[in-house]
């Protein structure tokens, strides 16, 4: 076998390959990858400092253009596309910061309901939420996710299987897997008091 390059050959009667629609590369709506490569690095920039992590910044930054992306049409036509941007990249950072609030107050209500149903507030709060925060990093990254998409989402197993790219029996095993570990944690702690 020689190296020389191989060609691809076309049939005669077959048709000529279609070219993009104009103004368009490989999909791209016209002027968005110039619009991209103009605002990512100040969009990114600035969420890094909002949310003090690079990868928050960067899942902030990509979920921001993706929304701008798929309203390109209408986005290009404002009179400041990149303040619609950081808008979007604004909603996207709150929208991901109340999602993570509430699924810590599900999971922290949960773990430590009061007995009584009053709802105390100040450094016990603060204590249990730290406790549950503590007990989820000391979980297997697979079963803390599983038990935070089930319980703290509320997401059934399907839809948190979906999510995880994994089936939903595979969900059910790493959830309870969690939840005994949890308890486990959570009797460990009980009777060092």
């Amino acid at each position: 076998m020689d190296d020389a390059v191989t060609q691809t050959v076309r049939r005669p009667d077959a048709e000529p390959p279609e070219e993009p629609a104009a103004g368009r590369h490989d999909g791209m709506p016209a002027g968005f990858e110039a619009f991209f490569a103009a605002n990512h690095a100040d969009v990114f920039a600035c969420f890094r400092l909002l949310a003090r992590d690079g990868a928050e910044a960067e899942d902030v930054a990509q979920e921001a253009f993706l929304r701008v992306w798929q309203r390109w049409d209408r986005v290009a036509a404002m009179e400041r596309p990149d303040g619609y941007l950081y808008r979007t990249a604004m909603n996207v950072w709150r929208s991901r910061r109340r999602r993570a609030a509430v699924a810590l107050r599900r999971l922290g209500r949960r773990d430590h309901a009061p007995v009584d149903g009053s709802t105390a507030g100040g450094v016990p709060v603060v204590e249990d939420r730290d406790t549950v925060t503590r007990a989820l990093a000391g979980l297997p990254e697979r079963q803390r996710a599983a038990f935070v998409l089930t319980e703290g989402l509320e997401l059934s197993s399907e839809e948190a299987g979906q999510a995880m790219g994994i089936a939903a029996s595979t969900v059910r095993v790493l959830a309870g897997r969690a939840r005994e570990s949890l308890r486990s944690v959570r009797d460990t702690g009980a009777n060092d008091d």
